[in-house]
């Protein structure tokens, strides 16, 4: 009988943020020398049609700099990422505000905000150098798809669209929130509705914004500013969804006049506006993290509210904890895909996710209510936090993703 598969070792549905660094972080930590091949199935033609790159930015925390720092690819980051020089919090209307500072923790920024289309070049950059090494691969189905997917006991096939069936010992689904894995494998997921939306685009100030994030509570919602390169500020204007359509018709100028009057005047008057994009902000989680030879990371395992800016950073820990796990397992000469490899990985993810998810949706709960009590409750925790430093270091920890722990991924060669 004529074997009609691709082999792999691995296989991932997803080449986003999350796919890629999984596929470059095993391939460099495990080297040349070791045997390892992926399959990267990516429903996009090319990076730039990539919903996972479009023109959006996010946070990087410290803690994930410093994963980076041992994937090896820090260096390359630092030339496209704007660090975080400070961080005010603030409640409009209200007297309660504060500020986190990187030197009240001895480092030199509190994150990084990196625009998505810049990081998916990068990775796929980082990618394309691995293509002349052909003991140690990476290999990409696109614009593909899965279409069926068979658990076998020692093995996982996938059917692609285009007709190709891939088998592998593990299969990662690392395709966002509507997962097309956690569908084709019966996985229920919950979803929490706010009734809120975003409106996110790009927009420059009179005064600059010298690496300053600002995370202003409304009351619709938060409304988030983060320093960007070339003196521009990525907007995350949350709101009641009933409203979004009217603020998305406004002209121009009446945009930036509704803008102004939400966030203040702290950076002088708003001058621009690059376009608008909205989309609802619902909070997605798995309702489990491994399947038989199959594991779930990033945002296909949860998919975060924008209100701390902790989406990536989580599923970036996804990654380096499967990474880790992935890794040990070929190093003794063990199945990747067995049961005690997943488990593993469910087990140090488990904590953290509840964690992350929980502070995301209490503090969507605490700064979008207008009732009297939470509002004077919010704001004398506000100003408490300002004034008494150890009160804001368990807030500045989570968002510098201190409150987890990570595995070293120190590269053994």
């Amino acid at each position: 009988m004529v074997d009609n598969k691709q082999h792999f070792d691995l296989i991932i549905n997803g080449g986003g943020m999350a796919g890629a660094t999984l596929a470059w972080g095993l391939s460099y930590l495990l080297g040349p020398d070791q045997p390892f091949k992926i399959a990267i199935i990516e429903a996009s033609a090319n990076d730039d049609s990539h919903p996972g790159f479009d023109a959006r930015v996010i946070a990087l925390s410290y803690g994930s700099r410093q994963i980076l720092e041992q994937l090896g690819l820090w260096t390359a980051y630092q030339k496209i990422v704007t660090p975080i020089a400070d961080i005010e919090v603030s409640d409009r209307s209200h007297f309660g505000q504060t500020n986190l500072n990187p030197a009240d923790y001895q480092l030199p920024a509190l994150g990084y905000v990196v625009e998505l289309a810049q990081s998916g070049q990068l990775l796929h950059q980082k990618i394309a150098e691995t293509s002349t090494n052909e003991n140690n691969s990476i290999s990409w189905f696109r614009p593909n798809s899965i279409v069926a997917i068979e658990q076998q006991q020692s093995q996982v096939n996938v059917t692609l669209q285009g007709g190709e069936i891939l088998s592998a010992k593990l299969l990662v689904a690392a395709d966002g929130g509507g997962s097309t894995v956690r569908r084709l494998l019966n996985i229920s997921s919950e979803q929490s509705q706010f009734n809120q939306s975003a409106i996110i685009a790009n927009v420059t100030t009179s005064q600059p914004h010298l690496g300053k994030a600002y995370e202003r509570f409304t009351d619709e919602g938060p409304l988030a500013l983060l320093p960007m390169s070339q003196g521009r500020m990525s907007l995350v204007w949350s709101m009641a969804s009933e409203r979004v359509a009217s603020v998305m018709a406004l002209s121009e100028p009446d945009f930036l006049a509704a803008l102004q009057q939400a966030f203040g005047y702290r950076l002088g008057t708003i001058e621009q506006a690059g376009q608008r994009v909205s989309y609802p902000l619902v909070v997605t989680l798995s309702c489990q993290l491994v399947h038989h030879r199959t594991a779930i990371i990033g945002n296909a395992a949860q998919a975060l509210h924008p209100i701390a800016g902790q989406g990536f950073n989580l599923g970036l820990r996804d990654v380096a904890q499967l990474i880790s796990d992935i890794r040990q397992a070929v190093l003794n000469q063990q199945d990747i895909g067995q049961f005690g490899v997943l488990d593993n990985y469910r087990q140090a993810r488990e904590q953290d996710r509840d964690h992350s998810v929980l502070a995301t949706s209490g503090l969507v709960s605490i700064f979008s209510n207008n009732h009297c009590s939470l509002v004077m409750g919010r704001n004398v925790a506000l100003q408490l936090t300002r004034c008494v430093p150890a009160l804001k270091r368990p807030v500045a920890y989570q968002m510098l993703g201190w409150r987890a722990t990570t595995p070293d991924l120190a590269p053994s060669r």
